[in-house]
Parts: structure tokens; C-alpha cells; sequence
């Protein structure tokens, strides 16, 4: 029964980034599952609504079953209720995009964000999805919270991530990782220059409880030529209180309360 769940959530975490859909026998071999064991979890997962078939090319995707559990989910959380006028008006003062990703157990998901560029450049990377600690403002302001040994024991579960698949400065050894974070801990929040993605820039504070625990990360990115390493340094101030607002608000969501 576990590896039939673990292969059904594979599954769908596959189709999820192929919106478009796939064919039977591409999710096979991408998955490494038999064909026939692939089309009985496909059947299932079609069963339970979570999954359909194009009639057209019998392709398969997701449907919005998964996404409508997530919506219900943070609703019902209250987080966003929270959380969402405190990153619009951070978003207004930085001009950026600004979001909150939450501690959830040995990961970091964004859960929340904000536009605050009304023109030229945008950056605005999908949402939903785990944080790659090792390549992330955010994932570098939550391990500065901790020992290094602690904070070296996740990114050696995640993994490091590979410059050519984030940006050109991503760290990938121990001691350039150490040195992101420990700039993080004397500055309160970290930044990064050009390390998730090429010419893009931004900073991260932790969201702390009042009993001290890290319950979340807000974070300010934004185009180099825009969010400079100075004008990350003059935001300092305003993403801290940013942060500081959001711990005092999180009483208000049940989610918030629970990670406290």
C-alpha cells in the first residue's frame, strides 16, 4: 500500500509540472513505473477526480481537485487573511515582488504574494512549490536561524542545487553556503545576488513566533538592475518590520498557531 502511495503522489507531482499533459507512455518511462502498473494508478486517480484524460489525445492531467484541496486548505488556515495586507503594502514600499513561504516541517512552501512592480521588469517564479534552501533567499534566512550544523544537515537531504539550474553564483560547497549564511545572522535577513536565477537579486527575513520559533519567511526579489545590493540594504529596516507585523498577526491563523 505505501508504494502504491508513494507512486500515486509521484504521479500526480509529475503531471503538475506538465500542465499540458502527457501521454501514457511518457509518464511511464519519465516515472521509470511499468506501463501497466501506470495506467491502473492513472485509472484510479481518474476514479477519485484527481486526474482526467484529453479525449482528443488521451493525454492525461491533472484536474482542479488537487488545487481546490490546496485553496480550502489555506482559506480555512486563515494565512493569507493574515498575511496577505501586510505583504501588499510591503510590496507597494519596495515596488517588488514579495512573498511568505511557511515552515513546514524540513521544507519551506510559498503560500502568499504580492506585486509591487506596476511595470517594466517582473519577477514572479511559480508558487506552491518547496524552496531550494541551498539557492534561495528564503531558504538562506530560515538555516541562518539555526546551528550550522543543523542548517547543513537539511541542505544535505535537499541537496545542493546546481548553478545550471539556478543562477551562475549558487553555492555548491559547504563553506560557500556557511558564508551566506553567517553574512544572513549579522545582518538579520540574507540576500543574494544572481544565485536562484541569472541577473535576479533578493532578500529574506524569518517570521518568528513569540516563543522564538521560525514559522515562516517573507522575502522581497526583484531584476538586479532594479533591486540592487544597496537598495536591498535600505529595505533591510522595512522587510524586518514586515516580518515582526507578520509574527504579531499569526495568532490569528490557525496554521500560524499550530507551527508556533
Amino acid at each position: 500500500m505505501s508504494a502504491i502511495l508513494e507512486r500515486s503522489f509521484k504521479l500526480m507531482e509529475h503531471l503538475a509540472a506538465h500542465p499540458e499533459g502527457r501521454p501514457l507512455s511518457a509518464l511511464a518511462s519519465d516515472l521509470q513505473m511499468p506501463l501497466s502498473a501506470t495506467h491502473r494508478l492513472l485509472s484510479e486517480l481518474i476514479r477519485c477526480g484527481y486526474v482526467r484524460q484529453d479525449q482528443s489525445h488521451g493525454d492525461y492531467m491533472l484536474t482542479i481537485k488537487l488545487v481546490s484541496l490546496g485553496l480550502c486548505f489555506l482559506s480555512n488556515s486563515g494565512i493569507v487573511d493574515v498575511a496577505q495586507p501586510l505583504l501588499d503594502r510591503l510590496a507597494a514600499e519596495s515596488g517588488e515582488l514579495v512573498r511568505l513561504a511557511v515552515v513546514d516541517g524540513d521544507a519551506l512552501t510559498f503560500v502568499a504574494k504580492a506585486q509591487g512592480a506596476t511595470r517594466g521588469l517582473r519577477y514572479d517564479p511559480d508558487m506552491g512549490l518547496s524552496v531550494n534552501l541551498s539557492c534561495s533567499s528564503a531558504g538562506h534566512a530560515w538555516l541562518s536561524t539555526m546551528s550550522d550544523e543543523q542548517a547543513l544537515e537539511l541542505v544535505a537531504r535537499q541537496g545542493f542545487g546546481k548553478p545550471e539550474d539556478f543562477g551562475p553564483r549558487a553555492p555548491t560547497t559547504v563553506k560557500a553556503l556557511l558564508a551566506y549564511l553567517r553574512a544572513a545572522r549579522k545582518r538579520g535577513f540574507s540576500m543574494i545576488n544572481e544565485v536562484f536565477a541569472p541577473a535576479m537579486t533578493a532578500m529574506a527575513a524569518p517570521v518568528r513566533s513569540g516563543n522564538g520559533a521560525v514559522i515562516g519567511v517573507i522575502t522581497i526579489a526583484g531584476p538586479l538592475v532594479r533591486l540592487t545590493e544597496e537598495r536591498m540594504l535600505a529595505l533591510g529596516p522595512t522587510l524586518l518590520l514586515a516580518a515582526e507585523d507578520v509574527a504579531h498577526a499569526s495568532g490569528a491563523s490557525a496554521l500560524f498557531k499550530r507551527r508556533a
